[in-house]
This record gives structure tokens, sequence and C-alpha cells, in this order.
């Protein structure tokens, strides 16, 4: 499990072998950096170590998550101007694996030419990485899943990945909502019953220990 909470402690995790510390008894997050970073032109990176993907719509939490996760406040850059994202970012954990930010979908002000310049983008990778462990799918957990969501996520079931949902900005909502904004989340996507949703809050990091455990089996697998 993590060890603190602060800005600049250190992320500990026990019982894997992912990133051992040196008495070999626990994981430490020690260096983090974007490795790679690749336009609707790019030639993918070859890489060797696992990736882990996420996706979802402009403005959703994808870099506030990835910050959280990695215990950093701008390694991923956060705006408040939706459909920033527009590349495809490797982000590099310890040389032992790679967090994908995929761009972000449904803005409504970027042209229909980039849009699905950024789709073609997205399925390229999730087509042709050998490397992908698994597709995290971020969905604000204060409102019920929009069209292109829904899209999305049928998408990625079509093609044989079974997306993990992230409820994202949980801490936007009171405590006595989670269990309905869950189940709204749900039905408004049409989940599998075995698909695991995990609300998370950027602010609080609740959830983060959630995350990387399922970082850490899909990377095993």
């Amino acid at each position: 499990m993590y060890n603190g909470g602060g800005d600049t402690a250190p992320i500990v995790l026990t019982g894997g072998m992912l990133f051992p510390d040196v008495t070999g008894d626990y994981m430490v997050i020690k260096n983090v950096s974007l490795e790679t970073v690749c336009g609707y032109t790019s030639r993918l990176p070859e890489n060797t170590k696992p990736e882990i993907a996420f996706t979802g719509k402009s403005n959703v939490g994808k870099s506030s998550l990835i910050n959280a996760l990695v215990n950093r406040k701008s390694l991923a850059r956060t705006s408040g101007q939706p459909g920033k994202t527009q590349t495809i970012n490797f982000y590099n954990v310890n040389n032992e694996l790679y967090l994908t930010d995929l761009p972000g979908y449904g803005f409504a002000k970027v042209s229909q030419n980039e849009k699905e310049k950024w789709g073609q983008m997205i399925e390229r990778y999730l087509h042709t990485s050998q490397r992908l462990k698994a597709v995290f799918l971020l969905i604000d957990i204060r409102h019920d899943p929009s069209a292109n969501d829904k899209q999305m996520y049928d998408w990625m079931v079509y093609q044989g990945f079974h997306p993990i949902i992230i409820a994202t900005k949980l801490d936007k909502i009171k405590r006595s909502q989670i269990a309905k904004q869950v189940k709204a989340v749900k039905t408004g996507l049409g989940v599998t019953p075995d698909t695991v949703v995990v609300p998370f809050s950027a602010q609080t990091k609740q959830g983060r220990d959630e995350i990387w455990e399922l970082i850490e089996e899909m990377c095993e697998c």
C-alpha cells in the first residue's frame, strides 16, 4: 500500500515485484519521465515493457490521474482547456512500465478532421501495441456517461478489450451519492457484470491504491 500521501513522499507498495526497493521488501516509484510523444504521423515506439493506457473524454482528468499515480504535481500537464492533449504520451515509470496518456475525445470545438485524426491515432495504438496490458476508461462520476463515452466503451469491447472504469472527480460529490453515481456509470455504459469501476479523486487520492493494485495485477499477467 502507499506510504504517506504528501506531494514529496515516495509511493510505496507492498506485495509485488515491479518496483523493488533496495531492501527487496517494497516497491517504490523513484523515477518517472515523459519518454515518448507521438503525433498523427509519428511511428509508435516498440517498447519492451508493459503499457497501461488511459483514455477518456476531454477534461475528464487523465493528466491529474497520472500525476496522482506517480506522486508528481505537474509531470502530465493539466489544463482547463479541453482538447489540450493532442498526442499519445508515454510516461516511463522506474524503467519498468509505461503509463500511456491517449488524446481526449468529444471536444466540440475541435474540427471534424482533427477528431478523425485523433480517433485514427488512438485506434492505431490500441491495435498495434504489442505490450498493452490494460486500458482504463475515465468517466466523470458526476454525470451519466455521454454518447461518446458509450461509443468508446462499446468500441473497445468489440475490439476485444475489457476496459477498467475509473470514475473521476469523486471529491465533487457527497459520500452518500457514490453508490448511486457508480450505478449510473455502469448502467450508462452497459458494462458486463464483472467490470471493475474505481471511484477516484485526484484531490484526496482516494482510489489510487486500488488503481495501482490493478496495474500491478495486469502487468504480471
